[in-house]
């Protein structure tokens, strides 16, 4: 294991010549970071780490809900299809080769209509362009007209869409929304990813590949607290890429790295009891936070028959009184204390997690253990003693406990399940081609709300373009989701996204296992490391004491 060491932060700490350890954050990232360019962050790590380099128009605040960044302010048009931002005057890019005298300038208007434009741009290759297709004002040949964006002069932007779409502020609060200037793009090309250039609270210094990058304060940050000092208070934050779990948790223990998120299995059992509480050994060694994560763990259940062959065309899946039973089967409770130290909270309601707002227990009741209703359901599709059903789950290695452990569950109630495990990259490719008819899933949302979830259930959703893994088709379903998307008043858009997943619940074309939570770990000297349920790192208000 190897640590890249810091430079001297002259310039960034008054006259200290020397790494005042206090000032560096250190984070590790076990999954592969494969650009620090905005338009490539499609996951975990490529969001951390470009989230301390750019900004957006707007950003997500402690409740979740989109306010000021680069934008100061805002309007949308009562029709619901124009929005305007009113930019900072204040905020420049970095300081970098590419402008002149390397001198950082100010962002304007224009800077936002070409970083979204780069998005849509076939050469770019961008995964995030989906944020702006099939929202933006199109043309005769369906694809964004020139005007969708425009820059109205340096400090207005206006956004025109094709159709008033209600959650489109929470989507410019992703990564993927954050401004680059044209400047650094050009001059770099594809090597942009390594050569960033942003407005964040944190400068590029350097990335030794595989091995770790640094970032330093940005002297310039246009940010303020509370009391008008200025952001960051770190001087600098240095990422590893320890691959090893095991290894990346003794790191932490030893001091060396400030933060740990979702730990895992091995780890978990070591710290914490079954109940979720710390085991004492590890009492006021550090600090443990367990909050509600944006994500759904569940099975699908292929609803499409046109690509499936041989035994996993049985056509027993697409009887609802089998897959209700499947689902009653599971004892979730059990689930989360045996296999996860009750990290998660039990899916006994719809497919929206909990940490929605739009979420209710009552109002969108769920699936219970209860294994007699399942066999009652099962004799009536037919299945039984004589008759036993026989199923295939596909999944990858790290679900294969909690697979075999559902498996009992199911043997109790008479149904054979074998279960097949795949690489994560085949697995991905038979579920997006309709060719699994039994699998393990999970759905991270992409923006806090709802309709982000229910876009799964939509009928022109279908994958592989589409998040609609199972194929699911129902037409009041859709009448419903295509009133959400329209619906301005909150209340009664949250009634119309609980009839939907109430359809979810009665249908069953997924089976909810639970609703996932976020375990963080940070040392005792960290202050202002906020969790939230998009288990964003934003750094610009941590200290270190």
């Amino acid at each position: 294991m190897v640590f890249l060491l810091l430079p001297a932060l002259a310039g960034c700490g008054g006259n200290k010549q020397t790494t005042d350890a206090r000032r560096v954050f250190r984070y590790n990232q076990p999954e592969a970071l494969t650009s620090l360019d905005p338009a490539f962050a499609r996951n975990q790590a490529n969001i951390w780490a470009t989230t301390q380099l750019y900004n957006g128009l707007v950003e997500l605040d402690e409740q979740l809900k989109p306010g000021p960044s680069i934008a100061r302010g805002y309007s949308i048009s009562p029709n619901g299809r124009q929005y305007t931002f009113t930019l900072r005057p204040n905020v420049f890019f970095h300081d970098s080769e590419v402008f002149a005298n390397g001198k950082g300038r100010r962002v304007t208007a224009q800077d936002f209509v070409y970083s979204f434009r780069r998005l849509l741009d076939a050469p770019t290759a961008s995964p995030g362009g989906w944020i702006f297709r099939g929202k933006v004002l199109e043309n005769a040949q369906g694809e964004p007209a020139d005007t969708c964006f425009v820059a109205v002069n340096d400090s207005t932007l206006r956004i025109h869409l094709q159709e008033p779409f209600i959650p489109f502020l929470g989507i410019l609060t992703m990564p993927y929304a954050y401004v680059v200037p044209r400047e650094a793009v050009q001059r770099y090309g594809k090597d942009f990813r390594e050569h960033p250039v942003g407005t964040g609270p944190f400068v590029f210094k350097e990335w030794d590949e595989g091995n770790a990058i640094v970032y330093h304060r940005n002297p310039s940050y246009w940010k303020m607290d509370a009391q008008g000092r200025q952001l960051p208070y770190l001087d600098a934050v240095q990422i590893s890429f320890i691959q090893d779990r095991k290894t990346e948790f003794l790191t932490f223990m030893q001091g060396r790295l400030d933060f740990l998120s979702g730990i895992r299995a091995g780890s978990r059992d070591l710290i914490m009891h079954p109940d979720g509480t710390v085991r004492e050994d590890f009492k006021g060694k550090f600090q443990l936070q367990k909050v509600p994560y944006l994500n759904t763990e569940y099975l699908g259940l292929q609803q499409d028959p046109t690509n499936l062959r041989g035994e996993a065309a049985n056509p027993a899946l697409r009887d609802k009184r089998v897959r209700q039973a499947l689902s009653y089967a599971i004892n979730r409770p059990e689930l989360l204390a045996y296999f996860l130290n009750n990290v998660g909270v039990p899916g006994t309601s719809g497919f929206v997690p909990a940490s929605l707002p739009s979420f209710s227990q009552k109002l969108v009741p769920g699936y219970t253990y209860q294994p007699e209703k399942a066999r009652e359901l099962l004799r009536a599709a037919g299945f039984g003693p004589g008759k036993p059903l026989r199923l295939r789950l596909t999944t990858v290695a790290e679900r294969k406990e909690v697979c075999e452990y559902l498996q009992k569950n199911w043997a109790d109630v008479g149904v054979q399940v074998e279960i097949d495990v795949n690489q994560s990259a085949a697995q991905q490719e038979m579920v997006d081609n309709g060719r699994a008819a039994f699998f393990t899933k999970s759905w991270l949302g992409d923006y806090p709300d709802a309709e982000n979830y229910l876009a799964l259930f939509y009928s022109k959703n279908f994958s592989p373009a589409g998040p609609n893994k199972t194929h699911f088709k129902n037409a009041a379903y859709d009448k419903l989701y295509e009133q959400a998307k329209l619906e301005q008043n909150l209340d009664k858009r949250y009634d119309l996204y609980r009839q939907m997943d109430r359809i979810i619940v009665e249908e069953c074309p997924v089976i909810t296992l639970y609703y996932d939570e976020v375990v963080r770990l940070t040392q005792n000297n960290v202050r202002g490391l906020m969790p939230n349920p998009m288990n964003q790192l934003v750094l610009e208000r941590v200290r270190k004491e």
